[in-house]
């Protein structure tokens, strides 16, 4: 299954686990990723211990549990490759029941990229495409 249908067709939760320089590590609940390729994803980020992690480190992995019984999902082994405030795309990513301005007493928000090095399955070593 190509991950574009994956994250279209399938519902869940999503952990991104960072590191920073030292290795101390950090996970955090994060939406399912933008699929703007099979190769490269994008996730919506704010100024959180997420985003500063990726600043040094550009490593993560993003786990994914599908809704439902048993334990169903997938790994995506990441690296950052860019950051940046595209429009279009924080406008796509934004969660639509908040306000503008509760929105905006967040913070800033960012569209980070990534290539997608490795997927694996929740359990076990093969991913089917």
């Amino acid at each position: 299954m190509k991950l574009t249908d994956y994250f279209t067709d399938v519902t869940g939760t999503g952990v991104l686990a960072t590191a920073d320089a030292e290795g101390r590590v950090d996970s955090a609940v994060y939406a399912r990723p933008k699929v703007l390729t099979e190769d490269t994803v994008a996730f919506l980020m704010r100024e959180r211990l997420t985003y500063s992690n990726l600043r040094s480190n550009p490593y993560a992995s993003f786990l994914f549990l599908e809704d439902g019984q048993g334990y169903r999902g997938i790994r995506l082994y990441l690296k950052k490759l860019r950051e940046d405030q595209d429009p279009k795309l924080l406008d796509e990513m934004t969660r639509c029941w908040l306000t503008p301005s509760e929105d905006e007493a967040k913070g800033p928000k960012y569209v980070v990229y990534f290539s997608v090095d490795k997927v694996l399955p929740l359990i076990g070593d093969t991913w089917k495409k």
